[in-house]
């Protein structure tokens, strides 16, 4: 699949601090692309780099391989993290300002606002003003703006703080749907679980450098460290003298005379031959691998990279 951007060997530096330190990034076209890392990593310099804010120092970026120019302002579209409205206009009147300056008349606005606010169920919010909707109605409002005049990137920088979980799945629904449409987005977000629902690739930044990239699913492969759960009724010694050296107990507990076991297999030893040390004394109720979760991993990795040893990062979700 061709790039929609590429971004080669950017750096960014504010007076004697380095924001970027030489990134290269590639945004395939038609895909959720995850933007990760801790705070003050860099993320937001490189948002702020793509729509033009600001410029890098070295390097540059290609926009469907052309380099980045203002004429490709009109082809993105920018969903900050701190929110941007005028409290004192009503909504209807700041949809249709905000449209107006992407390039829409005054007709197709109005006819793509009726088109969002049907959509999004915001008929009755046309002439209320900014200033009397809670932050997640605010929010709604923000992502019209956004995706009004149908840009070919979207940048959203957590979309989802601020609604509760029915609007928050909504706005799920519409980014995916975006997607199907034609649309690519970075998506920029703290929330890893949101990160494994939508992201087909993610890039994980830290301190001011890329540390990790790919699709998730490779990813989240790559990183599998031959650990398996197992649940089971029976013999509990029987199981442990067929399981012999082949793997090594991490974790163990009884409820309900049922057996729950977490090994990490060791010296070659298989998972059918994991499996055949319990059957011979044991009832198997249950039997998965444990794949580490792009939350285990960015905690793993940003850990890695600040030689931490054994600690949680500063992430939160």
């Amino acid at each position: 699949m061709p790039n929609i951007l590429q971004i080669n060997n950017v750096t960014k530096r504010y007076s004697n601090h380095v924001a970027l330190n030489n990134v290269s990034l590639n945004i395939p076209e038609k895909s959720v692309f995850g933007l990760l890392g801790p705070n003050g990593a860099g993320k937001t310099s490189l948002i702020r780099i793509i729509n033009q804010i600001t410029a890098p120092d070295k390097g540059e970026i290609l926009f469907k391989g052309q380099k980045l120019n203002p004429s490709h302002v009109e082809s993105i579209g920018y969903l900050p993290e701190e929110r941007g409205l005028y409290k004192k206009m009503s909504v209807g009147e700041q949809v249709l300002y905000l449209a107006r300056l992407k390039g829409l008349s005054k007709q197709e606005a109005k006819k793509r606002m009726a088109f969002w606010f049907e959509k999004l169920d915001m008929q009755s919010w046309q002439k209320k003003k900014i200033e009397e909707l809670s932050k997640g109605m605010q929010q709604k409002v923000q992502f019209i703006v956004t995706v009004i005049h149908e840009p070919e990137l979207l940048i959203l920088d957590e979309p989802f703080s601020g609604f509760d979980p029915i609007n928050a799945q909504l706005i799920r629904n519409e980014i995916l749907e975006l997607r199907k449409k034609g649309a690519t987005v970075i998506f920029s977000t703290h929330n890893m679980g949101s990160v494994e629902e939508l992201c087909d690739n993610i890039a994980l930044i830290n301190k001011s450098e890329k540390i990790l990239d790919g699709a998730v699913k490779d990813i989240r492969k790559t990183y599998r460290s031959n650990t398996y759960k197992i649940s089971f009724k029976g013999n509990v010694l029987g199981f442990t003298n067929n399981l012999w050296s082949g793997g090594e107990v991490l974790e163990k507990y009884t409820e309900d005379d049922i057996h729950y076991f977490t090994i990490k297999l060791q010296n070659g030893f298989t998972s059918n031959q994991l499996l055949q040390a319990a059957l011979p004394t044991c009832e198997v109720l249950s039997f998965n691998e444990l794949i580490p979760s792009m939350n285990d991993i960015f905690i793993m990795k940003v850990n890695e990279e600040n030689n931490v040893v054994g600690t949680k990062s500063d992430y939160t979700e």
